[in-house]
């Protein structure tokens, strides 16, 4: 991994065998984002990811191994109770060009992954909401 910040923007390389929400966990860390937005691409070997069935607060995984090219990875930094909180979605597409998604819980690199995290300022935090089932945008701090 490697990555260089311009202002309020990181631009971050990963390389192959490395996971993909570990390493902007470490950055996010690293760096002390508390609220960001985060885009990708890249080419992956082994992933899961999924979809969260609200009637049965149940998340539904799927699991995938094989060349894939990440079609669109998205999704946010926040924090929950002080600690850093990644909330991402990713498409990738196969040779044949189906392409599966979902939810993304983890996703290794097979030649590179190319992420952007553009960092806002202020702070956004997650509660648990018993209602839906998962971890919420919190805004009355």
């Amino acid at each position: 991994m490697d990555y260089r910040r311009f202002k309020d923007t990181i631009y971050l390389r990963l390389d192959p065998g490395e996971e993909i929400i570990e390493q902007i966990e470490k950055i996010a860390k690293k760096e002390k984002i508390h609220l960001a937005q985060i885009n990708g691409l890249g080419a992956l070997n082994d992933f899961t990811t999924g979809v969260f069935d609200t009637s049965e607060k149940k998340f539904y995984p799927v699991h995938f191994e094989g060349a894939y090219e990440i079609v669109s990875l998205t999704g946010t930094v926040t924090r929950q109770d002080g600690e850093v909180y990644l909330h991402l979605h990713m498409a990738a597409g196969d040779k044949d060009g189906h392409v599966f998604g979902g939810h993304l819980n983890m996703a290794y690199v097979s030649a590179t992954a190319e992420i952007q995290i553009q960092i806002i300022d202020g702070t956004i935090n997650r509660k648990y909401d018993e209602k839906i089932g998962l971890n919420l945008f919190d805004f009355t701090i």
